[in-house]
């Protein structure tokens, strides 16, 4: 059964996500990274331009067979993972719940704020319960707080 969590309190979502990406590369996962058109070129720009020696390899879906073999991490726009990348985590950033999640060992959903995103969030957790899954909350307010 796949592990569900929702990461809540995200300050910036993209920000966070990459570095969600970079702790996730440096312990050797492969992750596939779910999104808005819009989100997923913020994303991988975001990537590029990170500081120097945190440079995080990544590809998007419409990238060269060659890279997208190579590269640990996937960034694709829509709500379904490609079958052909094999990767442990999925993380989502999209609004919708990924078709075909139960292939990952992990999903991870960022929430912000905003009041529309954690309402969109709470019908994905409705979803994933339906789906058998018992999503864990993590509080990123809470954590950011006690260090």
């Amino acid at each position: 059964m796949t592990e569900v969590a929702f990461h809540f309190n995200a300050p910036d979502k993209l920000g966070y996500a990459c570095r969600l990406l970079r702790k996730a590369y440096l312990k050797g996962a492969r992750v596939v990274v779910l999104g808005s058109s819009r989100d997923c070129a913020s994303l991988d720009q975001a990537l590029w331009t990170m500081a120097a020696g945190e440079f995080v390899p990544h590809c998007r879906e419409s990238d060269a067979a060659s890279l997208f073999k190579a590269s640990p991490i996937l960034i694709a726009s829509g709500h379904v993972p490609p079958v052909d990348f094999p990767a442990d985590v999925l993380l989502n950033l999209s609004d919708e719940c990924p078709v075909g999640f139960e292939r990952f060992e992990r999903l991870i959903e960022v929430v912000t704020f905003d009041e529309a995103d954690r309402q969109r969030a709470r019908e994905r957790w409705k979803h994933y319960k339906a789906a058998g899954c018992e999503p864990l909350r993590h509080d990123l307010k809470i954590a950011g707080s006690a260090s």
